[in-house]
This record gives structure tokens, C-alpha cells and sequence, in this order.
């Protein structure tokens, strides 16, 4: 399905949003739309086709497999959130969507050469880049001597901000992209731990929770995070 900028949910907030109008047509007539179900990888590692995408909505997870076959989860990708390849000959990880999720898919060479014509997207896409490796680095020291509550606490107000429209400003109310248990194996921790360190924050009036997923965020000031 080829791409429609013009109603892209992201392109305000995307990499792209650099470029005006006509090069951003340009530039999608070299990607295509692709929306993947709950469980379906986009990218799997080993894979030797160089490919990229922008997330217009849904959520995505990036995971390795360790010896024994557990998955860990290195990341998440929230939308606006640019993912894959341009240069490397494969790709080093699974990317797989943790619910329905739209994205515009580029080759990499494509997308490689668009930086070239635009070198403004080039800076745009660094500047993504430093804030996925800020959040990485966030996302290791949660999993490193952290305590259980601050590591629940770094989650919730990590995926906050990620739902935010403002870098400022953590959104106030956000559906969380990862279940309990995958929540719990990205923090190193027990589904029961999680649950009980919910219940903990709803009880000191940090958070509410809506629903099955749904999140707000009622005074984040009461979060543990250190």
C-alpha cells in the first residue's frame, strides 16, 4: 500500500517532519504501508535484506534470544519511532509488534539515499538516534541495581513520556504496550512483584489504573526513582 503523508497520524513528530511538503511526497514514493497484527515480526535477525520503518501507531518491541531461547526485550519503539537497517548487512535483532501497528517501510538503500539528497534528514534521524540510545541506556540501568519499585517506576514514566506529543511533559493518561508478564521479564522481575508495586503506586496516589492496559499518571512526583 503506498503512503499518504497527508493523514500520517506521526508527521508531525517523525524523523521526516523536517522535510516540506514535496520532499516528503518525494521521499514516500520510495516506502510503502505496512500494518502488522499482535506477534508479527517485522524484522527478524540474521536478515539480509537492509530495510527500515517509521511506527505510525501500535507499539513494537526489539528482542534478542540468549543461549537457552529467552527472549529479552532490548527496547521499545513507540510511534514516530524509527526502526532497521540502512548500512549494516543484516539485521541484529527480532522487531516484532506487540499489538496492531502501522508503519511506513523503506529499503535501506532507498531510505540511505534520501539522507543524501536531504541532509537535514540525515541530522533528524542522528538526533532520534541519541534519544533511542538515551533510552536504551535508561532501560539497562532499570535492569541493573535498581530496586523493584524504581524499576517499575522508570517503566511507567519512560512509557509516559513516549506517549507525550510534548518532550517536556509525560503524557497523563497512556495504554501500556507490554503486558504484565512481558513487563516483568523486561525488568527482571516476577509478574507478582509488578502487580504488587502497582498496587503499591495506586494506593499512594502516583498513578490510577483504567482498564485492563490503561494508565494514568495522577502525581509522577510520587514515584520512586531513586
Amino acid at each position: 500500500m503506498s503512503l499518504s503523508c497527508a493523514t500520517c497520524p506521526v508527521r508531525d513528530r517523525a524523523a521526516c517532519a523536517i522535510l516540506d511538503e514535496a520532499e516528503r511526497d518525494e521521499l514516500a514514493k520510495a516506502g510503502r504501508t505496512r500494518v502488522l497484527k499482535k506477534g508479527e515480526t517485522l524484522f527478524s535477525a540474521g536478515m539480509s535484506e537492509a530495510a527500515c520503518a517509521t511506527l505510525k501507531s501500535g507499539a513494537l518491541k526489539i528482542t534478542s534470544t540468549d543461549i537457552d531461547g529467552r527472549e529479552r526485550i532490548l527496547s521499545l519503539v513507540h510511534p514516530a519511532g524509527f526502526v532497521g537497517e540502512m548500512f549494516g548487512p543484516y539485521m541484529r535483532h527480532d522487531v516484532v509488534a506487540l499489538g496492531e501497528s502501522e508503519l511506513c517501510v523503506f529499503s535501506g538503500p532507498a531510505f540511505a539515499e534520501a539522507t543524501e539528497r536531504y541532509p537535514r534528514l540525515a541530522q533528524a534521524l542522528l538526533r532520534r538516534t541519541q534519544e533511542d540510545l538515551y533510552a536504551s541506556r535508561e532501560l539497562l540501568a532499570l535492569t541493573g541495581n535498581a530496586s523493584a519499585e524504581q524499576r517499575v517506576a522508570g517503566a511507567l514514566l519512560s512509557m509516559a513520556r513516549a506517549a507525550s506529543d510534548s518532550p517536556c511533559h509525560p503524557a497523563r493518561e497512556f495504554d501500556l504496550p507490554l503486558s504484565r508478564g512481558e513487563l516483568a521479564d523486561m525488568l527482571g522481575l516476577t509478574i507478582e512483584t509488578v502487580s504488587r508495586m502497582f498496587t503499591r503506586f495506586e494506593r499512594e496516589g502516583a498513578i490510577k489504573r483504567m482498564g485492563k492496559r490503561g494508565i494514568e499518571l495522577v502525581d509522577p512526583a510520587l514515584l520512586p526513582l531513586s
